[in-house]
């Protein structure tokens, strides 16, 4: 019996493609520091100087489920007093079919975190507005990079040290 209505039968190597579906997204952790206010909101504002620490981890969960966690922390001083810092662990549950042993590290580092990241940049902006400052954007994030560099750290840890 034909049921593909008169279009060509569908390959049974369609079921070997690899796949990365999002099966949920969730804010894990959020704190936001306002110490300063209301000081800090009507004072003269000179430019805060901005740091920011980005983190990715991961978790397998029960089959070809894996939680990854984007950890956000970042903070905003002007004249070494503390106008507002904040901490975020935003993360996704991700199913992950039919990808080869030795890519599977790099599509959970990098394609992971890079689908969250929006979603958690959003969250980061609408809590400092709603903290009483102007939103914060942050910069796209190149998780090739931040990725490569985890590699290179583990790499240089599981090296021996050099015999004198």
């Amino acid at each position: 019996m034909n049921t593909t209505n008169g279009g060509p039968a569908e390959a049974p190597a369609q079921d070997a493609q690899p796949q990365l579906n999002v099966v949920a997204q969730y804010i894990k952790d959020l704190s936001f520091e306002n110490p300063n206010a209301p000081r800090s909101l009507i004072a003269g504002q000179q430019q805060p100087q901005i740091s920011i620490q980005i983190n990715v981890g991961a978790a397998p969960l029960e089959g070809d489920d894996i939680e990854v966690t984007l950890k956000l922390e970042g903070k905003a001083e002007t004249g070494g007093q503390l106008m507002f810092g904040f901490e975020l662990a935003f993360a996704g549950v991700f199913r992950i079919r039919n990808v080869p042993q030795e890519s599977l590290n790099a599509v959970v580092l990098i394609e992971c975190p890079r689908l969250l990241f929006p979603f958690a940049r959003e969250i980061v902006a609408s809590t400092v507005r709603n903290g009483g400052f102007p939103p914060l954007l942050l910069d796209p994030v190149d998780f090739v990079g931040l990725y490569r560099q985890r590699m290179s750290q583990m790499q240089a840890a599981n090296q021996p040290a050099p015999q004198s």
